[in-house]
């Protein structure tokens, strides 16, 4: 009788304890990979870094129709400029030639993305949108918005001008 209250006794101590003792939450399944934060502005937060990878990742993390513009300036730029060396740099993609500089990038903001030519000034026509920096030009690209024949022109000319060393 006594080994009888024993393991009962034994039984409703372990059942008390394990009443006790904080449950595990199960861990919820990641996605393979991540989504970039996004920055003020809808802008994505993606890593310093070289390449076509990085850029193709900032272009999937734009918000709604933003990744799309984001995507025809890229096809617009590499079919223009096949031998373009792609960056990401202070969360923006940009474009140059590499051991030149670079010529151009893109960031996104609410309501449009922005264009930065950095020898804009020399580009024709000059783009309109100006900047305390006396070379740089921007094009602000709104939704339906983008005339692709006159940007591609601009980065075939901003291509062909000295890079900007970052």
């Amino acid at each position: 009788m006594a080994d009888h209250r024993s393991e009962k006794s034994a039984k409703a101590a372990a059942e008390r304890v394990a009443a006790t003792k904080p449950r595990k939450a199960t861990p919820k399944p990641q996605s393979k990979e991540a989504k970039p934060a996004l920055l003020a502005g809808g802008n994505p937060q993606i890593a310093k870094a070289e390449g076509d990878a990085p850029v193709q990742a900032y272009i999937a993390a734009m918000p709604g129709w933003k990744s799309d513009v984001g995507r025809r300036l890229d096809a617009i730029i590499v079919r223009t400029v096949p031998s373009v060396h792609k960056a990401v740099k202070w969360n923006s993609p940009f474009y140059g030639i590499e051991g030149q500089g670079w010529f151009l990038s893109f960031h996104v903001f609410t309501r449009y993305v922005k264009v930065t030519f950095f020898r804009g000034t020399s580009l024709r026509p000059v783009p309109l949108g100006e900047s305390k920096h006396k070379d740089v030009r921007y094009l602000d690209i709104y939704e339906d918005q983008l005339d692709e024949a006159q940007f591609a022109a601009w980065v075939k000319q901003a291509s062909q001008l000295p890079g900007e060393r970052m």
